[in-house]
């Protein structure tokens, strides 16, 4: 470990393809030597980074992780419109789709998710991201060695989150957590705790990414999250789409903005004495975000995977990054960058 080097956790938030930001702001820290990551928690294509910045970092350090992330990536530009089968891809190609969606003033994938259930497919039926996650060296993701990595899913029938770690992560897992239930078929994992097989949805509508597992006390107190759903939008959405895409980005930071409230309330109470100090952790709060960029997004980018608009992506996240390392890396250790008092006021 390097003389001063400043050691961080790692939130990951999940937003398909629009996860290809995260993958840059991953490409530029890795280039920060006074950086060590300690954990990460991810969910959906947030999981996916994880796994992928873990198993590099485990294979051949920073040079490693970096390589991994491009192959995912690469891959996922591969995948084409996730929210059709193989079958009915060939007859909507990706460009087609896009440019039907920006001209109607509905989306056809919606109408069509309305109407179709991912069960309807019989044995027509596979994940396009099965290929993706299954690509993952497995032994390296869920190694001793590295940061430690937790993924989260949703439990469909207690509602509760799941969170994924060491050896219980798997390609089923990660699947797992990026189950957009109108999409994609539950994914079915036994759970020792219930005793029983349990299906399981996106972990965003429990945890986006979920932060709790981070409050360990072998891991640090910087919480550094990767937001990719815009917290605000200044313009009231009018259309179909613009509507139903406030509605998820809402519904998916719920549970990031809950959890901050949380931390907020307790650092609050530290700070004025009401509780005992050490009977809680110091959290401090930081995050790397461009909503400028995520809000001129269209809503069809963040289920196909354009490979321009991946590269893209990626370059918004390293100038992100870039702005965040610029602006506060010195705070790193010493105190938070988000002001959550504001935040929540």
């Amino acid at each position: 470990m390097g003389e001063g080097r400043k050691k961080i956790n790692l939130a990951l938030q999940g937003g398909g393809a629009h996860g290809a930001f995260t993958w840059g702001v991953l490409d530029r820290l890795l280039e920060e030597d006074r950086l060590e990551v300690a954990g990460i928690s991810g969910t959906s294509a947030g999981a996916l980074n994880g796994a992928a910045f873990k198993s590099g970092m485990v294979q051949d350090g920073r040079a490693g992780a970096k390589a991994c992330l491009d192959d995912l990536w690469g891959r996922m530009g591969a995948v084409g419109d996730m929210r059709f089968s193989h079958w009915m891809r060939g007859l909507e190609p990706a460009r087609v789709v896009q440019t039907f969606e920006q001209m109607m003033p509905f989306s056809p994938a919606e109408a069509w998710s309305q109407v179709v259930s991912p069960y309807h497919y019989g044995p027509f039926y596979s994940n396009p991201l099965r290929p993706v996650v299954e690509a993952f060296d497995f032994a390296k993701v869920c190694a001793h060695a590295g940061p430690a990595l937790f993924v989260g899913a949703t439990c469909v029938r207690s509602g509760k989150i799941r969170v994924f770690e060491g050896s219980e992560i798997s390609t089923d897992a990660i699947l797992a957590s990026a189950c957009l239930p109108t999409l994609f078929q539950a994914v079915e994992i036994f759970d020792p705790k219930s005793g029983r097989t349990e299906a399981y949805w996106d972990g965003g509508y429990t945890g986006n990414p979920a932060l709790f597992p981070l409050f360990g006390s072998d891991l640090p107190e910087d919480l550094v999250i990767v937001n990719i759903n815009p917290l605000e939008r200044d313009e009231i959405p009018k259309t179909p789409q613009q509507i139903q895409n406030r509605m998820n980005e809402i519904s998916f930071n719920s549970s990031l903005l809950r959890e901050l409230r949380a931390i907020s309330f307790v650092q609050r109470l530290l700070q004025e004495g009401s509780l005992q100090s050490g009977s809680m952790r110091r959290v401090l709060v930081h995050m790397i975000a461009d909503d400028d960029v995520m809000r001129g997004l269209s809503v069809t980018t963040k289920m196909i995977p354009l490979p321009q608009v991946l590269k893209h992506l990626k370059q918004a996240g390293r100038a992100a990054a870039e702005r965040f390392l610029a602006a506060h890396l010195d705070d790193l250790g010493e105190c938070s960058s988000v002001d959550l008092r504001a935040m929540f006021g």
